[in-house]
């Protein structure tokens, strides 16, 4: 992520069961958040579950920062839940970092959460109004203190009622009555896949975290779908009823590892027909093919073979470096990107550089990857990009949503081409997404395309607030 001018994904979460009462669900669960790391580098935690009591750890900061060997003594249990954050709603404060977790009617319980609920502030003012105590501005504590007031005193039947009210993107494990629960949103925004380990399950965000925890791909879990386990039975619950699969097109495009699979479809295979995609496109004259790491390199790859040009690595990538402390009178937004990326110089000198990556957001930090490639040596830079423009805030977990901030929102790609300094830019269609993805334009969200909303929205132009308009709640 170089200076937020990507589309930034709000989280990861997993969560395990095992029938075994000795098994460490902790360190598994710890594994298994290394390979979703890139959805969120803000926070970071896990909760497990032993003898009705909930033990958790979590912090500010990578993986790595947060988990010391010691604290796994501690994390007892044969159920857990774990979860990496980067935030959209609720600010990076201590108290949103997840898991969350509450004592209610039912015993304990604790979540995660990956999405964003767009008419959380509307349900908060209802708890608060109850009396209820609110420790944090995420969307994700409401969604316990809705569960906690319900009628009906018995959690599964708690849950459901409080599916009704959430309209949104929500992709969550919880831990209650000593149960693994999976929940996916009826449109499917956010992924969710099963696994199966011996004597028990595994709920990810992506199959690539199964992959690391050696437990095997079941399925994905549809959209509208509560998957229930102790460790020996699993059982399925579907509440969807009429609503559309929107699966956010982004996960195939930048938020999810290359080696996931999502909803049946590769993501590596998406990536590399991306790229023939947008070559064949396009009239490419160019005499080298190089990605911006490390988001762009699947998709150059497909890019190179289609047009018959050199593949090569031009950028470098400072893997250590994250946040950075830049010194009084130093450019730091330059100085950002040049200690996170640098030009090699043997490969763009002189060169036509046909240059590709995901997305642009703001801009800000294109225009200065295309300063560095020039600085470089290089003739003639090209840009591809393999999403078509963001013109339109997201509001389901995604954090673009202040319209006036893109560049597409308020430019034509021959001003933003100006704005980069790039001799040519062109974009991915919406027509060609749908074919490198495979899907129909109906069974992804690209609102942040088109601004066709999967949940009907009055959007403010200039601020991108959203107004909720004709939603239909659930009927169970």
């Amino acid at each position: 992520m170089f200076d937020h001018d990507r589309p930034e994904e709000e989280c990861g979460i997993i969560g395990i069961v095992s029938k075994d009462r000795k098994f460490n669900a902790a360190s598994n669960i710890h594994i298994g958040l290394y390979a979703l790391q890139h959805r969120g580098q803000e926070s970071a935690g896990i909760a497990t579950y032993q003898d009705e009591y909930l033990h958790i750890k979590r912090g500010k900061g990578l993986l790595r920062d947060v988990f010391k060997p010691a604290d796994f003594e501690n994390l007892s249990g044969n159920v857990g839940i774990g979860h990496v954050r980067y935030s959209t709603t609720g600010s990076g404060y201590a108290q949103n970092v997840q898991p969350i977790l509450a004592r209610y009617w039912g015993g304990m319980m604790a979540i995660s959460h990956n999405g964003n609920i767009v008419n959380c502030k509307e349900l908060m003012e209802q708890v608060v109004q109850r009396g209820s105590i609110v420790r944090s501005s995420s969307d994700t504590e409401l969604i316990l203190h809705l569960i906690s007031i319900q009628k009906e005193r018995d959690t599964l039947k708690a849950i459901l009622g409080v599916l009704n009210k959430l309209q949104g993107a929500y992709s969550m494990v919880l831990i209650a009555n000593g149960k693994l629960i999976g929940i996916r949103d009826p449109f499917g925004f956010r992924p969710l896949v099963l696994g199966k380990i011996d004597n028990g399950y595994v709920i990810s965000s992506e199959s690539a975290a199964l992959d690391v925890m050696d437990a095997v791909f079941e399925k994905d879990i549809k959209p509208g779908e509560i998957i229930i386990s102790d460790g020996s039975e699993l059982k399925s619950i579907d509440f969807k009823k009429d609503e559309r699969n929107a699966l956010c097109v982004f996960e195939y495009i930048y938020f999810a590892r290359a080696d996931s699979v999502i909803d049946g479809t590769s993501v590596y295979e998406v990536r590399k027909r991306l790229g023939k995609e947008l070559a064949r496109l396009n009239n490419v004259s160019a005499d080298v093919v190089i990605p911006v790491p490390d988001s762009g390199i699947t998709t150059a790859i497909g890019f190179a073979r289609e047009a018959d040009i050199p593949f090569e690595i031009g950028l470098l990538k400072n893997p250590y470096v994250g946040r950075t402390f830049i010194h009084p009178g130093q450019s730091e937004r330059d100085m950002r990107v040049k200690l996170k990326l640098n030009p090699i110089r043997s490969v763009v000198k002189g060169k036509r550089v046909a240059v590709v990556d995901d997305s642009i957001v703001r801009g800000t930090t294109s225009q200065r990857i295309v300063k560095l490639i020039r600085e470089a040596g290089a003739r003639e830079v090209h840009m591809f990009i393999s999403s078509p423009p963001i013109t339109h805030p997201c509001f389901f977990g995604i954090d673009t949503s202040i319209k006036k901030t893109l560049i597409a929102s308020r430019n034509s790609v021959e001003e933003i081409r100006l704005f980069l300094g790039v001799d040519t830019l062109s974009y991915m269609t919406m027509e060609g997404l749908s074919k490198a993805a495979g899907k129909s334009l109906d069974e992804l969200c690209y609102a942040c395309f088109n601004g066709d909303y999967p949940v009907p929205v009055i959007e403010d132009s200039e601020e991108g607030k959203l107004l909720l308009e004709d939603y239909r709640v659930l009927e169970m």
